[in-house]
């Protein structure tokens, strides 16, 4: 079983037992988490659009942290300009107990 849910404007596609990485949620480690935004849940059969209208994905938030450093480097030839920049972008851990779709 697994469901396709949408957070952080990203979509996942996750499983019970999955631990996966999102867009900051700003909630503390250890707190339970609900995504309410699923656009598909496949059992048996693949159900989308009104048939999981109530589905949810329970989750457990397993930590929050900073991922690697994104070098960003700005150069025009000739000028003399060039310009070196990082970029660390904050995410969260969860991990996937429940699927109620």
């Amino acid at each position: 079983m697994y469901a396709v849910i949408a957070t952080g404007g990203k979509q996942y596609k996750v499983s019970e037992g999955d631990v996966i990485r999102v867009e900051k949620l700003g909630v503390e480690a250890g707190e339970n988490v609900v995504f309410n935004q699923v656009l598909a849940v496949k059992d048996e059969t693949l159900k989308v659009g009104e048939d999981v209208a109530a589905a949810t994905v329970e989750g457990t938030v397993v930590d929050n942290g900073r991922a690697k450093k994104v070098i960003v480097y700005r150069y025009k030839p000739k000028t003399g300009y060039h310009k070196k920049n990082g970029h660390r972008q904050a995410y969260t851990a969860v991990k996937i107990d429940k699927i109620n779709g």
